[in-house]
């Protein structure tokens, strides 16, 4: 049986063509029990994919693609555990063969180039996830390599690897991995050190020879010379496809990324474009079929795929302790504080009120107790506290006000109790949804305190954004569709303005009525096929922003749980998930609007 270990979705911005959700569903028709996500530099689609994974009953594995730079000399603990062949090392001042790649960055002015595509020897090293140790390794990865540089152009160091090796496997990769890199500088001796270098970081269990064919020349000329490197180092073959889309009429779409991502339109591409439409996800029989020579390639792929025993149901999230008083716990300090506010609310209440008041307090306490949330009640009544003591106006809002704990805390102004409203719209068992307290705060400067207040009481580490994945909506779509045409922009302006107004409800009906009153020519190729593609690309995630202002916090390092990137704004860091995926994945959030 053949696993697929190696796709890349939408979420591979630019690059993927395919949602996580349409993988997983062409992985269910071909009754494939598992397979892998490799997003590049993230796992921004992880989520998605595992929770669609778990409704099909397939085992989600999570990995990623994550740039490196060169791997430098690595000096091995034990070393018989990696052979080195003879004349494995080369000197560094030796000058590496002149580049035929017709893209290459010297002859390309103006244009930009992502770094893992240039010929440069940067390489996308694929990483997939055995344990929980190499989740947190892989977040901690790539959290380092973002953060440190500008938005796109991050790459990971040999130590930093080697720190955060355990845990993960190693496969050396397609077009862009580690082997095409060293081979690309001119002969193989440079392949052999580049393998051996992954052996003495990730151990030689832990590295797999991946192969790929999509009936490229030189594709099948890499993958001959890495089945002689996996001989001689004693490594097993992995066949994948190197997935960039579901199905094969996706890759029109792959193919219109790729002109975007280069600044050019499809007719000025070239090579850049895919030669063929290969990269679509295969079924077990056509990838056996394609390696009947190396039946050893397929069978390691379920071999590899029993021993990734992580899932993001082990995520290890856990919701931060509210530092509380000598002798207290979270839960009695939190009842103390209750009943204080009790005091100052219902003080001056009716008996039947003061009553009715205690009864509904210690039902929700019970709860609050019973759901353990009780920390995450202490940290907003702690913001509130913050914000009073700074003079800054805070108000709770939302289904919070349904909670007289909420009232008596002063997070709302509302009280539940006197105005009969339902607590269990904020917060209920049966419903198994995390509470969420919204707090409205003046926008600018003061807000930005209390944003910066949380980052230094819970750490730089301890707390982030949530992210907004900005996603294809009409406007863009038609606007960028156009572009990767070669429309002029008076042209595209016309029919950017006429796309707008469409919706999307009958495929068919959209199609015939909304270019007639549009007045666009449905029997011209060209808008036929520019129209096509504004339809597949609506939805499809284009970039990462920030939430106007979810936060997160996690007990410990947050950047163990999910990778941290920078945020537009300085001062502030985004995790790789938006606010549902947080809550998918059980992440609580607290909202700091303006």
């Amino acid at each position: 049986m053949f696993i697929e270990l190696h796709a890349r979705s939408a979420f591979s911005f630019l690059e993927g063509a395919s949602l996580p959700e349409e993988l997983i569903g062409v992985c269910q028709h071909f009754h494939m029990p598992a397979m892998a996500l490799l997003d590049t530099d993230g796992v921004y689609g992880a989520p998605r994919f595992h929770l669609t994974a778990n409704k099909a009953k397939i085992k989600a594995h999570i990995g990623a693609e994550v740039t490196s730079e060169p791997l430098t000399h690595v000096i091995l603990s034990d070393p018989r555990s990696s052979v080195i062949l003879s004349g494995a090392g080369t000197s560094r001042s030796e000058v590496p063969a002149e580049s035929k790649d017709p893209y290459h960055p010297k002859s390309v002015k103006g244009v930009e180039i992502p770094r893992s595509a240039r010929n440069d020897k940067f390489f996308r090293l694929p990483l997939l996830v055995q344990s929980r140790p190499g989740y947190q390794n892989l977040c901690r990865l790539i959290t380092k390599m973002k953060l440190r540089a500008r938005k796109g152009e991050g790459a990971v160091t040999t130590q930093e690897l080697e720190e955060h090796a355990e845990g993960l496997i190693c496969l050396t990769g397609g077009d862009e991995g580690p082997l095409a890199a060293a081979l690309q500088q001119g002969s193989t001796k440079e392949a052999r050190k580049q393998i051996d270098q992954l052996i003495a970081i990730f151990g030689p269990k832990n590295v797999y020879v991946e192969l790929q064919r999509h009936f490229h020349r030189e594709e099948e000329s890499r993958n001959r010379i890495a089945i002689d490197l996996a001989q001689a180092f004693h490594l097993p073959l992995l066949a994948t496809n190197g997935v960039n889309y579901a199905i094969p009429k996706a890759r029109e779409l792959a193919d219109a990324f790729t002109a975007i991502r280069h600044h050019r339109t499809l007719s000025t591409a070239g090579r850049l474009l895919a030669r063929n439409s290969e990269r679509h996800l295969k079924s077990p029989q056509e990838m056996q079929q394609l390696f009947a020579d190396l039946p050893e390639a397929i069978a390691n792929t379920q071999e590899l795929s029993n021993r990734l025993e992580f899932t993001l149901n082990d995520l290890g999230y856990e919701f931060p302790l509210y530092p509380v008083p000598e002798g207290e716990t979270m839960n009695s300090y939190l009842r103390e504080q209750a009943w204080i506010g009790f005091r100052s609310r219902y003080g001056r209440a009716s008996q039947d009120m003061q009553a009715k008041a205690r009864r509904q307090i210690e039902k929700e306490l019970a709860l609050i107790e019973k759901l353990k949330l009780a920390g995450y009640f202490l940290i907003v009544w702690d913001l509130i506290r913050y914000c009073r003591e700074q003079n800054i106006l805070v108000q709770g809002r939302g289904s919070a006000a349904n909670s007289a704990v909420c009232y008596s805390l002063g997070i709302t102004a509302v009280d539940a109790v006197g105005m009969e409203l339902l607590f269990e719209r904020f917060l209920s068992e049966e419903r198994g949804e995390w509470p969420d307290i919204d707090l409205d705060l003046p926008s600018g400067d003061e807000r930005e305190k209390v944003i910066q207040y949380v980052y230094k009481r819970y750490g730089e580490r301890g707390a982030a954004m949530t992210a907004n994945v900005i996603t294809y909506r009409n406007r863009m779509a038609a606007r960028e569709m156009g572009k990767a045409l070669g429309f002029d922009p008076e042209t595209l302006a016309k029919i950017s303005a006429a796309v707008a107004t469409w919706e999307f409800r009958d495929e068919n009906d959209a199609l015939d009525r909304r270019f007639r009153d549009a007045g666009l020519d449905l029997t011209h190729p060209r808008l036929r096929k520019y129209y096509e593609l504004c339809l597949s690309v609506q939805d499809m995630p284009r970039h990462l922003g920030q939430h106007s202002g979810g936060m997160v916090i996690c007990q410990g390092q947050l950047d163990s749980v999910v990778p941290l990137e920078p945020a537009s704004m300085p001062g502030r860091v985004v995790v790789q998930w938006d606010k549902e995926d947080c809550a998918d994945m059980g992440i609580i959030k607290v909202d700091l609007l303006g």
